[in-house]
């Protein structure tokens, strides 16, 4: 099947509350243009330096999303354009994406990652360091005029038990929902992004409202 009609067979079973990123990491431009082409306008990558040479040669109504793991030192390169960074893992990176959107005169939208399986390779907060970091921004609310936290992200564990997964989905929903009835100014909790090509279907069932896709749309991924 082509990647358009990938695209859209998929976009037909996802409920309207629902956004899908298309995943493009590793995908020449040509690839991303099928997909923009048969109507996608958010992708998202996992480097830098690779979403922003796929930017600036193509339309400028596309909504970029980071979605791998940020270092610090490479903010400054997404800052004028990126939509959403969905992997924000500590009180340092998001200092930074401030920094470096206040530079562009801009509010980035930013997700915080909470780590909720059972692997050590993945990156996340856990409960309290969640919770420091959304004190922290409600108690200094001038210090982070140009950040916006929308909603949270979570992977689940890598593995064939549908029953772990689901119990992990459900429990990143838990804290989600807690989240987002605070009362306070950092309150734009909306997004809860978790689910990929291979338990997309399940991550929706328990509360996903953003999935990330990319094998399903594109095929199997270039290795670089």
């Amino acid at each position: 099947m082509s990647i358009s009609k990938n695209l859209n067979t998929i976009k037909s079973q996802l409920p309207a509350n629902v956004t899908l990123v298309a995943v493009s990491k590793t995908k020449p431009v040509a690839d991303l243009m099928e997909a923009y082409d048969a109507g996608q306008r958010i992708f998202g990558e996992n480097k830098i330096q690779e979403m922003t040479e796929k930017w600036e040669v193509m339309p400028k109504d596309i909504e970029w999303h980071m979605i791998g793991h940020v270092q610090t030192n490479k903010v400054k390169y997404m800052a004028p354009y990126v939509s959403l960074i969905h992997g924000v893992d500590s009180l340092k990176l998001l200092q930074e994406i401030n920094k470096q959107a206040a530079k562009n005169n801009r509010v980035i939208d930013c997700l915080l990652q909470v780590y909720i399986a059972e692997e050590e390779s993945k990156f996340g907060l856990d409960k309290e360091e969640l919770y420091e970091i959304l004190n922290e921004i409600q108690h200094n609310k001038e210090n982070y005029k140009n950040i916006k936290i929308v909603g949270l992200m979570g992977m689940a564990t890598f593995t064939e038990n549908q029953n772990q997964i689901e119990k992990e989905f459900k429990h990143l929903k838990t804290i989600f929902d807690n989240v987002a009835t605070r009362k306070d100014a950092i309150n734009h909790v909306s997004i809860l992004s978790m689910g990929m090509s291979g338990d997309y279907q399940l991550a929706i069932s328990c509360g996903s409202t953003m999935v990330r896709i990319g094998s399903s749309i594109f095929g199997t991924r270039n290795y670089q």
